[in-house]
């Protein structure tokens, strides 16, 4: 577990007015757009839940802060008291949310009525099978297939490969049902799902709470026998060492990734070696296998720095190998090919990263294969028998370059040139799939605000590029009727914030009689790229603009970015987000009466930061899972991902830090001032951002906030970070979501409007 990381179709019921029914098209036409807010059940809806003062004193630097509703915290989630406030919310929510339940059924059908339900994913081919997933009409849950190449076909991957379907074609094969698993749990989860490397046996981790702690099963691909006994208790890093051994990752009691074991097949986990521990409780493992088959990679990190171990798969009784130096502040990243291992490094004066290589045989003898570039970030790597795939970003855009290596076994000099891959919209998002390392195929994903996610294979000696399977979005869709756009805000320093934008371009007026909808993060140096969601279209259709501001903290922009929004500089975060709602409302994209902001984790204290400053600005805010006691959390060091995290936030048990933190921290600066209509979501069984963070934002802001504007808090018993496990569940929170959104912009048609 690494991060506070959390970056956001159905039967519903049809809305009958005087006896007809209406169309969701219908429901936000332009006429009714100024409807009347106000109905009889707004009028009569029920008090809101009041949380129990206790005052609760802490003192730090002199300082004294009160926290009346730290009783909320409990850790073993059974208290009575906790739970039953928990209901309360829940209830009131719901009870509010009633007003509009038939246009959220109604958004939900639309939703879901996007979806192909029954479809599967673009096929894998590795080894002598084709690898996929399929997932059902009506189910929630994936199945894990594959088929056998057809006989004979032992021709080299190629692009135009398919998979052959007919009646004359292999037959399918099941490995596994998630819908059968999940069955039995309201939440089911598989963190992992690892092929043994002679395709004979399939490890998988399952998480059945939300709370992020797997459990390992070990099956036979063809009979689903289970093989051994299951591996309780670990993290979802798990890899195959050979067809008979597995290495994974455990965590100590603040769920801090920090052992890794060998398991032997056919042995108990008590007698699990240990290959190495981390003792230093600001650092975390990670684990992953080279693109390879050869190398397993342990990495110990923290926020600024990162050293690697490796694993040769034919000699696990060597056991870890070093391979980089733990030194502070270097970050280190590799990955192998022939006799070289390459290397990703960065340092505070190489900030943007640079690119070695070393021979496996003497891992000190680096040599630099492409060089440092300040305007130019190396994202990550991608190694074949005979390319090099290098993910960069540059002017906070994803680019792709291949490049042709030397034969294995000859020096590796710098890189020079390199085929770019070209995409066509001006802005999008791209992803590294999984490609075969022996083959001269890469597997990329694509999309952006307009484009369904679209699956690639790209033959690296041509450069021809071939569609594998696009999203398919029913309903009628057309990306041509969607407009997408960068701006640029001007901070308060003078930097200047990229926006990306989505519009239907049919609706959008740009005189600010337009709702729009915004949505942030800046933390963790995460990039978030423009990316396609179905879900959205019930907002765009309806004249709505989207759009994400891509503030410091994240990392769009490169190192610097991500550096300029932390620790003591974590205040540009929330003013650049400030910058980027002023100038969409200075452009007339929207005004303050309709502008709506959402940010989920980390994105949700950027929610709530903005929500004390800048109160006046929004009409609506969602914050999902956020992380608002920052003080309070950072000073305790038994709370999950606190003293791993001190690197990114600062750590209070210092004067400076605590001072700063605490002049943003969002429950820290709840005041008796107005605040626009705030929606905000927990997950009981969260191990990331506990529960009673957002429950103690909500009963805060009640008691001291002096508008009557609405503050609804769902808390889901069943779920973790990431909120409720199955497809359809998770498309419901959106039109949730949706619905709330349309409410507080008093959106909801009444019955005597428009054509009735």
């Amino acid at each position: 577990m690494g991060s506070r990381l959390g970056l956001g179709t159905l039967e519903g019921r049809v809305l009958w007015i005087s006896q007809s029914p209406l169309p969701l098209s219908y429901l936000f036409s332009a006429k009714s757009l100024n409807s009347v807010p106000a109905t009889a059940a707004a009028m009569s809806k029920p008090s809101a839940p009041v949380a129990q003062k206790v005052r609760h004193e802490m003192e730090l630097f002199g300082d004294v802060r009160i926290d009346n509703y730290y009783w909320l915290r409990d850790d073993s989630r059974s208290n009575p008291d906790v739970l039953s406030y928990l209901q309360q919310e829940n209830d009131y929510t719901s009870s509010v949310m009633s007003e509009v339940k038939n246009i959220e059924d109604q958004i939900y059908g639309e939703i879901r009525g996007r979806i192909k339900e029954a479809d599967i994913s673009a096929p894998l081919r590795k080894g002598d099978y084709y690898y996929y997933e399929r997932t059902l009409e009506g189910k929630e849950y994936v199945q894990h297939c594959r088929r056998l190449l057809p006989n004979g076909d032992g021709a080299p991957p190629s692009v135009y490969d398919t998979m052959p379907t007919g009646h004359d074609a292999p037959c399918e094969h099941i490995i596994l049902d998630e819908n059968v698993n999940a069955q039995e749990h309201a939440y089911y989860s598989i963190g992992a799902f690892k092929i043994s490397p002679n395709h004979k046996l399939v490890a998988y981790a399952e998480d059945t709470k939300g709370d992020e702690i797997y459990t390992v099963y070990v099956i036979d691909a063809e009979t689903h026998t289970l093989v051994g006994k299951p591996l309780a208790g670990i993290t979802s890093h798990l890899e195959w060492a050979g067809d008979e051994a597995l290495v994974y990752i455990t965590m100590d009691e603040i769920l801090r990734p920090d052992k890794v074991w060998l398991h032997k097949l056919g042995t108990e986990q008590p007698s699990d070696f240990c290959l190495y521990h981390e003792k230093d409780d600001m650092f975390s493992l990670d684990l992953h296998a080279s693109e390879s088959k050869k190398y397993l990679f342990v990495a110990s990190e923290s926020k600024n720095t990162r050293f690697v171990f490796y694993l040769d798969i034919l000699k696990p009784e060597n056991g870890l190998m070093d391979l980089t130096p733990r030194v502070d502040g270097i970050d280190t990243s590799v990955s192998h090919r022939g006799n070289h291992f390459f290397i990703k490094r960065r340092s505070k004066e190489v900030f943007n990263s640079e690119l070695l290589a070393c021979p496996v045989e003497d891992t000190s003898a680096t040599t630099v294969i492409l060089p440092h570039r300040e305007s130019v970030k190396v994202q990550d790597i991608q190694l074949f028998t005979d390319h090099l795939v290098v993910y960069e970003r540059e002017n906070g855009l994803p680019k792709v370059s291949i490049h042709c290596l030397p034969t294995e076994g000859h020096p590796i000099g710098i890189l020079r040139g390199g085929r770019a891959v070209e995409f066509v919209d001006p802005i999008y998002s791209v992803e590294l799939l999984e490609s075969q390392f022996s083959s001269r195929i890469l597997r990329f994903s694509y999309s952006s605000l307009r484009t369904p996610r679209s699956v690639y294979d790209c033959d690296m000696n041509t450069g021809v590029s071939v569609l594998k399977r696009i999203e398919t979005v029913l309903g009628g869709f057309d990306a041509s009727n969607y407009s997408t756009e960068r701006k640029w805000a001007t901070a308060s320093d003078g930097t200047r914030i990229p926006i990306s934008i989505v519009y239907e371009k049919n609706l959008v007026k740009f005189d600010g009689s337009s709702p729009l909808l915004l949505y942030g993060y800046g933390s963790y140096e995460v990039c978030i790229d423009p990316y396609f969601n179905a879900s959205r279209l019930s907002l765009l259709d309806q004249g709505f603009i989207y759009a994400i501001a891509h503030i410091r903290g994240g990392g769009e922009m490169g190192r610097q970015w991500y550096e300029n929004g932390k620790l003591l500089k974590k205040m540009n975060t929330f003013t650049d987000f400030i910058a980027c709602a002023e100038y969409l409302i200075e452009k007339r994209y929207c005004v303050k009466e309709k502008l709506c902001i959402n940010g989920r984790s980390a994105g949700g204290l950027l929610i709530g930061a903005v929500l004390n400053m800048r109160p006046d600005l929004f009409k609506c805010a969602v914050a999902g899972v956020p992380f608002v006691d920052v003080v309070t959390t950072m000073l305790d060091p038994t709370i999950p991902l606190t003293t791993s995290e001190w690197e990114e936030w600062g750590d209070p048990r210092m004067e400076e830090f605590y001072f700063y933190m605490k002049s943003y921290s969002p429950v820290d600066n709840v005041k008796a001032q107005n605040y626009p209509n705030i929606l905000v979501t927990a997950g009981l069984n969260d191990p990331r951002v506990l529960y009673s963070e957002p429950a103690k934002f909500v009963a805060k802001l009640r008691d001291m906030k002096t508008d009557n504007n609405e503050l609804l808090f769902k808390c889901e018993f069943g779920a973790g970070h990431s909120s409720k496990s199955g497809r359809f569940e998770k498309l419901q929170e959106d039109a949730f979501t949706y619905a709330f959104i349309i409410k507080s912009l008093n959106m909801v048609p009444t019955t005597g409007s428009g054509k009735n």
